[in-house]
């Protein structure tokens, strides 16, 4: 087996960025190359100010960079002198044609593998980094076998990454476990062990499991279903938590005790699932049995992401009735944009699906997160609501604060839709003390549950997730429920 000198990874995005700079870091004695067409987002990787934010991510590259970490655009240089390339492009869920909402769309994939057929020489180990559906490697083999010449040849290895936005420097140095899949073939079988021998630099043999292609690529979907799977379920009990008077952490807690179960992902909040992978995985997995004529089991999966919409819908709907069933031309404060705590990233946050249904309700959002851009969040509520009929109906709705207290000045009501823990730390007296009467808090992500107490002596009347508290107000659950079973579906939003 010849050592690898360079690796090269196409694609210089959430996976792409800190899976090579964590390679780069643990492999000194290898060149790594990471390459993009987006010439902005390469000039950001090379700057001092990442195009992502990942907690340690930025040590990482400063250590590396310029040393064996390298981010360019010649992305045919990088290929012709790799021995693996990674391929990293986005793989986004369709928006038009056949499978459009639930198939992904695989056109960044086969660009690549047109690419590398192109200018590849020698031999190559192309590993599909990306998560795609099932059999899509042998859609790139087919493509490297159709465009073959006696100068090159491959491998095609299945190599998905588990890593969690906001722990993905943790979860790349000290991984549960990496799957590597591969053809059952003697020369496949020794692609395996040239990229078994990367991670084994620090990654324990115990944790590197190897399969054929298919199961690889069908694990990652699986793992994210079944993942998506547990937040869904908790979800559904936090609806009943607050009809009954039952609190859902405290369930979650008695249910997470069980060593069949587990504590992991029952964590009730509005925020569902968001993130690039689990609804896009999960639609996936639906198109797939359906295409596969396996109808029950795609009904099954397509409910995990009904509840998902239906924990958002009405969350919505809850603020709604207690805000005397309208929020027209009312300030509403909503803390957190990005889809969950230590990510600048905001793909299927609920904070835009929130947002949506309070401006069609006619609210004044002004929003606050202090990792997204003003730009990435007018731009993620442009796409939620334009229309051929209205170009950007509801956008003069918004303003972008600078900092918690100016969002949450004059308002009516505060919404938290991400974890950040700052908004655990805010000044709730002087918050009050600047907002209309009555003021209101929903607590969509349950991180002021210790804070309840008094910020209900302070005034506020106090809303969360899976638990109903005692208010000054009073809104009776048969109210909300009502409402929720009323309120409509949330409108498709273009991407």
């Amino acid at each position: 087996m010849e050592p690898v000198k360079r690796i090269c990874c196409i694609g210089a995005g959430y996976v792409g960025g800190p899976t090579c700079s964590v390679i780069a870091q643990m492999c000194p004695e290898i060149t790594v190359t990471v390459v993009d067409v987006d010439a902005e987002r390469i000039q950001a990787w090379n700057s001092e100010q990442l195009p992502i934010f990942e907690p340690g991510l930025q040590e990482v590259v400063e250590a590396q960079r310029g040393v064996n970490l390298f981010f360019s655009t010649d992305i045919d240089k990088a290929v012709r002198e790799a021995d693996i390339i990674f391929i990293s492009v986005n793989t986004p869920t369709k928006t038009f044609g056949l499978g459009k909402g639930r198939a992904a769309d695989l056109k960044y994939i086969e660009a690549c593998a047109r690419r590398i057929a192109q200018v590849a020489t020698g031999y190559k180990i192309v590993v599909e980094k990306s998560t795609v559906p099932v059999r899509a490697a042998e859609s790139i083999q087919r493509i490297f076998s159709a465009n073959t010449k006696s100068s090159l040849s491959f491998q095609v290895l299945s190599n998905p990454e588990f890593l969690a936005e906001g722990t993905a420097i943790s979860d790349l140095k000290n991984p549960d476990r990496v799957l590597i899949g591969g053809d059952e073939t003697p020369e496949g079988r020794r692609a395996i062990e040239t990229l078994s021998s990367i991670y084994m630099r620090w990654v324990p043999k115990t944790r590197i499991i190897t399969t054929n292609t298919w199961s690889s690529e069908l694990s990652k979907l699986a793992a994210n279903a079944f993942l998506a799977q547990r937040i869904s379920s908790i979800n559904s009990i936090s609806a009943l938590c607050e009809v009954t008077g039952a609190d859902v952490e405290e369930v979650a807690h008695a249910i997470g005790t069980d060593q069949r179960i587990g504590n992991r992902f029952l964590k009730a909040s509005v925020a569902g699932f968001g993130g690039s992978c689990f609804q896009k995985d999960v639609l996936n997995l639906v198109y797939l049995c359906e295409a596969l004529n396996l109808p029950e089991v795609a009904r099954y999966w397509q409910q995990v992401i009904e509840i998902n919409e239906y924990q958002r819908r009405r969350f919505a709907a809850r603020i709604v009735s207690c805000l005397f069933n309208t929020v027209t031309d009312k300030k509403i404060a909503l803390l957190g944009f990005a889809f969950k705590k230590d990510t600048g990233d905001t793909r299927e946050s609920s904070s835009i699906y929130i947002s949506k249904y309070l401006m069609d309700e006619g609210a004044r959002l002004h929003i606050y997160d202090p990792k997204v851009k003003k730009e990435q969040i007018m731009q993620d509520l442009s796409r939620s609501t334009t229309s051929a009929e209205e170009p950007e109906p509801g956008l003069s709705l918004v303003s972008i604060a600078s900092d918690p207290y100016e969002a949450c000045d004059n308002a009516h009501a505060i919404v938290i839709c991400t974890e950040w823990d700052i908004f655990k730390e805010l000044d709730y007296e002087r918050i009050y003390q600047a907002m209309l009467k009555p003021a209101f808090i929903f607590d969509g992500r349950r991180i002021l549950d210790s804070l309840h107490g008094r910020l209900q002596q302070l005034g506020f009347q106090v809303e969360t997730i899976g638990k109903r508290i005692s208010q000054r107000i009073p809104f009776t659950a048969s109210t909300i429920a009502q409402l929720d079973l009323q309120a409509p579906p949330l409108k498709k939003m273009k991407i």
